[in-house]
């Protein structure tokens, strides 16, 4: 992925326990050599991809120990369960779970952390 498609996908705010994947690209031909027709991915029910952007996780409900003090200012800030998806996982996930999107004339598909599958993660990439 080129620096100026990354600087605008930082505007993009993936929310909850979604993730935002691009779709690895698949040959049209198979290994002995016979060409699939246009469209057969896209039929398929398990996808592969990259994990470009993830949500903060699953949010964690705010114990309601003021018993009803609202006029209380407390801290307010959301705490989360963070997501097990990391940018530049690759991800198996269940195609009937994503939610498909073009952004900059790319494809990418927006999927809930429980329709991911598998991740598979090269630690030796990010050191």
């Amino acid at each position: 992925m080129d620096r100026d498609t990354d600087d605008k996908l930082r505007n993009l705010i993936v929310v909850g326990d979604r993730v935002l994947i691009k779709p690895k690209k698949i040959s049209n031909k198979t290994k002995a050599g016979l060409y699939l027709p246009p469209g057969y991915q896209e039929k398929e029910e398990i996808q592969t991809g990259f994990v470009v952007r993830s949500g903060p996780g699953y949010p964690i409900p705010i114990p309601s120990d003021d018993f009803g003090e609202t006029w209380k200012k407390g801290d307010e800030t959301i705490k989360y369960i963070p997501l097990q998806a990391k940018k530049g996982d690759l991800a198996i996930f269940l195609q009937k779970g994503a939610i498909e999107i073009i952004f900059n004339d790319e494809k990418y598909f927006i999927v809930s952390q429980s329709s991911i599958l598998l991740l598979e993660r090269d630690e030796e990439m990010f050191s």
